[in-house]
């Protein structure tokens, strides 16, 4: 049951983010298509009917920083080494996270991407339980530790890269030379609701 509660909150929580990002990245004269929610169940077996699930702010800013980061917020960029639209997927974390489309699929669908980002965040989150729940709010190795740094820095190092940093302040960077800990910082204090 908990794990069907919590699928179903990640899906509208996607549908909504998709809401904002359609509406964001199409032109005005576009057709805005609705997401419309199924009810949800919650703990206490109530449904609730909903056609619109809102995220927080600080979730949509933070997603706005993060694809602002990695590809200036273009949905339809690669980089040099293969990284794909706005938040910079390879195509093996997206198999990993079960979206097996091609390359052109995937850029052409802001949708596909903002899913994509969620999932990938969720299973960071997941992966990083015992990790936040210990050092968010904390100084280790000279920087202050929140929740959405170290689900910032996973995405650019993987949990195990986040894992390493907090344990043995090993800095682990990508291809362009960017460090877990310039992750850490940037994206400290968003409040996420995934």
């Amino acid at each position: 049951m908990k794990k069907l509660i919590t699928n179903i909150f990640v899906t509208l929580s996607v549908s909504s983010l998709m809401a904002f990002t359609i509406k964001r990245a199409i032109a005005p004269t576009a057709t805005v298509i609705e997401i419309k929610a199924k009810p949800i169940v919650p703990f206490d077996a109530v449904p609730i009917e909903a056609t619109v699930i809102k995220i927080s702010k600080s979730q949509y800013n933070f997603l706005d920083a993060m694809g602002q980061r990695e590809s200036s917020n273009r949905y339809d960029i690669v980089n040099k080494y293969g990284y794909m639209g706005k938040y910079q997927f390879g195509s093996k974390t997206l198999k990993w996270l079960g979206f097996d489309i091609s390359k052109e699929e995937f850029l052409s669908s802001p949708s596909i991407q903002e899913k994509a980002m969620i999932a990938l965040m969720t299973k960071n989150r997941k992966s990083l339980k015992r990790q936040i729940k210990k050092y968010d709010g904390k100084i280790i190795h000279g920087i202050f530790i929140t929740e959405s740094g170290l689900i910032a820095a996973a995405h650019l190092v993987g949990a195990g890269g986040v894992r390493k940093f907090l344990r043995n302040g090993k800095v682990s960077k990508d291809g362009f030379g960017t460090t877990v800990v310039d992750y850490i910082e940037t994206f400290n204090g968003y409040q996420l609701d995934y």
